[in-house]
C-alpha cells in the first residue's frame, strides 16, 4: 500500500524556518542531501503547497546547470524535474505552473486517497500549512523529521499548537554533521 510521507527539516526547538523565513541554518551536506535523494527518488508524486512549490521552482529545474552544484544537487535536479507535482493553492494561476504540475484548489480527502491508491509509489507532502491540513484530515502515514542541531528561538513552528499526533518511532539515524533523522509511523 502506498503511503503519504511528510519530510521536513526542523531546528531542535521545533521550527521549520527561522525569523523572516530564514533557512540558512539547514545543515545539508553531501550525506544528508544523498539521504533526501534516496528517499525522494522512488516517490511517485510530490504534493506541495504554493509556497514550497514556488521556492522549489525558483531553483531546482536548472540547479544542475550551475557549475558549483555538487553531484547530489545535480542528481536531485533531475529527480525534481521528472517528478509529477500536485500543487494545492487557492490563489495561484494555473498558467504559472511548470511542467509535470497540476493545480488543485482544495484538499479533498477522497481525491487524495485516490491519488495515493493509483500512484506507482509513495507520495511526499511538502509545506507546513499543507501538512497541517493533511494531518488534521488523517492523510499522512509517515513523518520524517531531520532535526538540525541548532536552537533558533523564533520563527515558524512545524506543528500548530492545536494539533495532537500520536506517533510511533520506527527509525532514528545520526548523520556525520549532527543532523538526526526521526522517522515516525502515523497509523
Amino acid at each position: 500500500m502506498n503511503k503519504i510521507t511528510m519530510m521536513m527539516s526542523v531546528s531542535l526547538d521545533g521550527y521549520f524556518e527561522g525569523p523572516e523565513a530564514a533557512l540558512d541554518w539547514h545543515l545539508v551536506d553531501e550525506e544528508v542531501h544523498q539521504e533526501f535523494n534516496d528517499v525522494l527518488r522512488p516517490m511517485a508524486m510530490y504534493l506541495e503547497g504554493r509556497v514550497v512549490y514556488e521556492l522549489m521552482e525558483e531553483f531546482w529545474p536548472t540547479a544542475d546547470q550551475d557549475p558549483d552544484s555538487g553531484p547530489e544537487m545535480v542528481e536531485y535536479a533531475g529527480i525534481y524535474r521528472g517528478m509529477p507535482k500536485v500543487v494545492y493553492s487557492r490563489t495561484m494561476a494555473e498558467a504559472s505552473l511548470g511542467p509535470n504540475s497540476t493545480l488543485v484548489r482544495d484538499v479533498v480527502p477522497a481525491e487524495v486517497e485516490a491519488l495515493k491508491a493509483g500512484a506507482s509509489g509513495d507520495l511526499s507532502v511538502g509545506g507546513a500549512d499543507l501538512a497541517a491540513t493533511f494531518f488534521r484530515l488523517g492523510l499522512i502515514d509517515e513523518v520524517r523529521l531531520y532535526v538540525h542541531p541548532v536552537v533558533l528561538g523564533a520563527g515558524r513552528r512545524l506543528f500548530p499548537d492545536d494539533l495532537r499526533l500520536d506517533l510511533t518511532l520506527v527509525e532514528s539515524r545520526r548523520f556525520g554533521n549532527g543532523v538526526v533523522l526521526l522517522r515516525y509511523d502515523c497509523r
